[in-house]
């Protein structure tokens, strides 16, 4: 058998504990709490502990504000945690984990559609005149 640090992903699939996004807040004012929580279990049960905190609406600043317990985070990481792909995105923005590659692509495609959308508008101004 070989060890978890050999990159087989076996190690992660056999973990019971999980550090995801738990919703609160109210209906149109979403708020997450940053938590580990066993695999199998629903958002609304409870938690083993609670990590940090995300507010994905914008304040007044243009700021989505994020608390995270790095010290928890790195050691819930070492006894081996698996991490959602929303919290591994958010990880990423935050400089904890590399940048997940998902987020490359999103960037890529806003690029690519910001573009378009330059030509479009140079193509018709060119034919008004």
């Amino acid at each position: 058998m070989l060890s978890p640090a050999s990159g087989t992903g076996r190690f992660y699939r056999k973990s019971a504990k999980i550090i995801r996004f738990a919703r609160h807040g109210c209906a149109n004012r979403p708020f997450f709490h940053i938590v580990v929580t066993e695999r199998r279990r629903t958002q609304k049960m409870p938690v083993i502990e609670q990590l940090g905190t995300f507010d994905p609406l914008e304040n007044e600043h243009n700021e989505k504000l994020v608390s995270l317990n790095l010290e928890r985070i790195i050691y819930w990481m070492g006894c081996g945690a698996h991490i959602s792909r929303p919290v591994d995105q958010l990880f990423g923005l935050s400089g904890l984990l590399p940048i997940h590659p998902t987020l490359y692509m999103t960037a890529w495609r806003n690029r690519k559609e910001i573009e378009n959308q330059a030509k479009e508008e140079n193509n018709e101004s060119a034919t008004k005149t």
